[in-house]
């Protein structure tokens, strides 16, 4: 029985139960939205950690890629990645390995985490051989292996369909082209094969492995745009309506399912992107890589997808995919993944200010407070880095006194307390 077929029958899990009370929610609550679809608790039936759950007004949650490459195999590394993501305060990570030990790394990384663990399967497959000649069975068997890891969550590109080859060969129709590793891979396939999709011909098979396991299923858009010049086109918005009916299948079938947005989008149609999403896949959880305002940036695409992110979160999005400052040039550093992080909780946050989620502007009042009375410890502890705020303000020269350097004798907040106690009214 997963989340969804037992919220279905009336039936509130403990797993609910700790959903509801990190968001300060009734479980009735959660179990009515889980037994809808709108929201999702991705936990596999073999792991023992505490879920999150993701979804209609919750808070918005935030995901951190690791993972090796063929140039840089140090799974000891990923670890520490892992544990940065983890104290930088992401909800999620997914191993996207493809160097190395696979089978290791994800194991590696899903016993350490006290986090969701997610992975794109198909990346495994091509990593053991050239996946264009591999057979449909296979894919299906390494998705079973990541079930049998205790993954929680997997991305599948099944909405890649050879309906769509035409479109996707004309490349006068795109600036980028196909820009998703899994996407990519599997046109490949289908274009050396010239058969369908495995994952959407047999999607049946693919939602019997989730059954078992409770494995909630990201259907990837392995069409999303990779230049905000390519954002909200036919190929994008074609794969979003297949999308939609397979999301349709999968939760009649009982298996929780999400989808995984765009990654570069102008700002004004991230908003739009976000209502389609919603309105095509009937509320089903949204899952957005960013999304990147604009393709100028390397080197602070944490930023440009902080931006994005913050938008797309105001507008109904529920999960945001980190970006790290080294998106578009390297494998990213442990640093980078905890800078990452920390960008895309200040975008969640900014964005559940406005969602209205329970509890969001508490802490922006509390920080007013702090700031307001010169508390400066108050503020270390409510701010969303500590370190890094307290770091600041010790290399201040003003370190230890009540103002800051920025104002000094001249600053607002002291001289207005200072009225209020001469005139008695503080």
């Amino acid at each position: 029985m997963t989340q969804l077929l037992k919220a279905r029958d009336g039936v509130i899990t403990r797993e609910m139960v700790q959903v509801a009370e990190s968001e300060g929610l009734e479980p009735e609550e959660i179990r009515v939205r889980v037994a809808e679809g709108s929201v999702v608790i991705p936990k596999n039936k073999l792991r023992s950690f505490s879920p999150v759950g993701v979804g209609c007004g919750l808070r918005t949650k935030i995901n951190a890629n690791l993972g090796t490459s063929p140039k840089r195999e140090d799974i000891d590394e990923e670890l520490e990645k892992l544990n940065a993501a983890v104290q930088a305060g992401a909800d999620a990570v997914m191993d996207l390995s493809t160097g190395g030990d696979l089978d290791k790394c994800r194991e590696a990384i899903t016993k350490a985490s006290p986090l969701m663990v997610g992975t794109v399967p198909v990346y495994q497959v091509a990593a053991d051989g050239d996946f264009r000649n591999i057979e449909a069975d296979e894919i299906f068997q390494v998705i079973l292996k990541h079930a049998r890891t205790g993954v929680d969550f997997i991305t599948v590109h099944c909405g890649v369909t050879s309906d769509l080859l035409p479109m996707i060969a004309n490349r006068e129709e795109r600036v980028m082209g196909v820009v998703s590793r899994g996407g990519g891979l599997l046109y490949a396939w289908m274009k050396r094969h010239k058969r369908e999709n495995p994952l959407y011909e047999q999607f049946d098979r693919l939602l019997d492995i989730a059954l078992e396991y409770d494995i909630t299923l990201s259907l990837g858009d392995g069409l999303r745009p990779g230049s905000i010049l390519d954002a909200t086109d036919q190929l994008q918005m074609t794969e979003l309506f297949t999308l939609g009916k397979l999301a349709a299948r999968a939760f009649e079938r009982g298996v929780q399912v999400m989808i995984e947005g765009p990654g570069h989008v102008p700002l004004d149609q991230i908003a739009a992107n976000v209502q389609l999403e919603k309105k095509i896949c009937n509320n089903a959880p949204f899952y957005v890589l960013g999304p990147l305002t604009t393709d100028i940036a390397p080197g602070y695409d944490h930023i440009t997808s902080a931006i994005g992110g913050a938008i797309a979160a105001s507008a109904g999005a529920d999960f945001l995919c980190y970006v790290t400052p080294a998106e578009h040039l390297r494998l990213p550093t442990v640093e980078d993944v905890r800078v990452g992080v920390i960008a895309a909780r200040i975008a969640a946050h900014s964005g559940d200010i406005v969602k209205k989620v329970k509890g969001a502007v508490d802490k922006d009042r509390r920080m007013s407070e702090a700031r307001k009375k010169l508390d400066w410890e108050s503020m270390y502890s409510l701010a969303i880095d500590p370190g890094c705020a307290r770091k600041f303000r010790q290399e201040s020269e003003s370190y230890g006194e009540e103002t800051c350097t920025m104002c000094g004798s001249f600053c607002p907040i002291n001289i207005d307390n200072i009225i209020k106690e001469e005139e008695g009214t503080a």
